[in-house]
């Protein structure tokens, strides 16, 4: 976690971000700035599902999907509508500390257990859609799946500016990741 930049105050903010999408979001979550008034959205959040985490921004303000892990490769299609349609111009990709998605080959068994009890599938049904969709959905160490994947929308979307973050559940805190 060496590899976090926390910001406590408007300078803490990275050169790239300031004044930006970005940089209002760092600002609203970490520093309470008065939420300003937007008519559209500014930025295209990517997110985990993940009940811990809840962002302090206004209405109107961004886009946000949420996936688990913060995993955007299937929902590329929201992604391309956010920027063609809804004319976004900045993503902010925020993974976070404790997610659910890392090592999640340990809770193979919990998982197939829950598929049954919860909803009703044989536990065949449940071990084949595991082993089918686990490996899609994991994502190693939180901090390097996100470097990765905003390194991968960055090819993907070139003149779009991607912001790697962390929340920490611990703090609620955003935490720009240091790319260097």
């Amino acid at each position: 976690m060496d590899r976090l930049l926390p910001i406590v105050q408007k300078s803490d903010i990275p050169g790239q971000y300031q004044d930006t999408p970005v940089g209002h979001l760092l600002e609203y979550q970490n520093l309470e700035k008065p939420f300003d008034t937007f008519s559209k959205a500014e930025l295209l959040i990517g997110m985990c599902m993940d009940y811990r985490k809840h962002l302090r921004i206004p209405d109107y303000f961004a886009f946000i999907i949420r996936s688990g892990g913060a995993n955007l490769r299937y929902s590329e299609f929201k992604v391309s509508f956010a920027i063609a349609v809804g004319g976004v111009r900045h993503i902010a990709l925020i993974g976070h500390t404790q997610c659910g998605m890392v090592n999640i080959a340990s809770r193979k068994d919990e998982m197939i257990q829950g598929l049954v009890d919860g909803a009703g599938w044989s536990a065949e049904q449940a071990e084949e859609h595991f082993n089918q969709f686990g490996p899609m959905f994991e994502i190693g160490n939180e901090v390097d799946f996100v470097m990765s994947e905003a390194v991968r929308l960055r090819k993907r979307y070139p003149k779009i500016p991607v912001a790697p973050l962390l929340y920490k559940v611990e703090d609620s805190a955003l935490y720009v990741i240091n790319e260097d």
